[in-house]
């Protein structure tokens, strides 16, 4: 077993993040699922590691780390990624495309979310994540629109924002939104999934057998 171990979900947005920043960095890492649909996020073993009940968890340098985004931060000041800009305005833009998606996305449509509203408001899951997701999307294609976006979300090089991009596109697709809408997004993404690293996180490589 790596020194390095992930407690994910393979069709965990936050967890889909961690896969490829562990990747881009080309460190080795153990994965252990956690099933979110059994509800094995809520079980004491996973509630000991990650008190929210939520993925990703990871281990590594004798800790113990939650929050996806906390996460890749970590990684990056600690392995010298460069997911962040050197100067302050470059940072502020990354980060903001960051929490466009991790912040404004990604919690409403998460699935104890998406699942309440299914269940206490008799919204069908379909519609509500069409709706919030195709909504966020619009935002994020305005926000590249501004600014130094290039072949990445920022400029020639992968950051944060494209490591947090991707994963959304994918459950974009996964609900069936029509990213014709969104030109500058499905580019980047594109340009994304064509590296090694975002390929080899990609759920259909991440699921388990049988």
């Amino acid at each position: 077993m790596s020194d390095v171990v992930l407690y994910d979900y393979w069709r965990s947005s936050a967890a889909y993040r961690l896969r490829i920043g562990l990747g881009l960095l080309g460190l080795p890492w153990t994965s252990i699922p956690v099933d979110l649909t059994s509800g094995a996020q809520r079980g004491a073993e996973n509630l000991q590691r990650n008190p929210q009940g939520l993925v990703p968890t990871l281990d590594i340098d004798g800790l113990q780390l939650t929050q996806s985004l906390a996460i890749l931060e970590y990684l990056d000041e600690t392995r010298g990624a460069g997911w962040l800009p050197s100067d302050p305005a470059g940072r502020a833009r990354v980060r903001t495309l960051a929490y466009a998606v991790a912040v404004d996305i990604h919690p409403v449509c998460n699935l104890r979310v998406a699942k309440f509203a299914e269940t206490a408001g008799n919204i069908p899951m379909q519609d509500w994540m069409r709706h919030f997701i195709a909504l966020g999307l619009e935002g994020v294609e305005g926000l590249l629109a501004k600014g130094p976006t290039g072949r990445f979300c920022h400029g020639d090089g992968v950051t944060l924002a494209d490591i947090v991009l991707v994963p959304q596109v994918y459950n974009a697709r996964r609900w069936g939104i029509d990213l014709s809408a969104y030109p500058r997004v499905s580019a980047i993404s594109s340009a994304c999934e064509a590296l090694p690293a975002f390929a080899a996180a990609h759920p259909d490589r991440a699921k388990p057998a049988g």
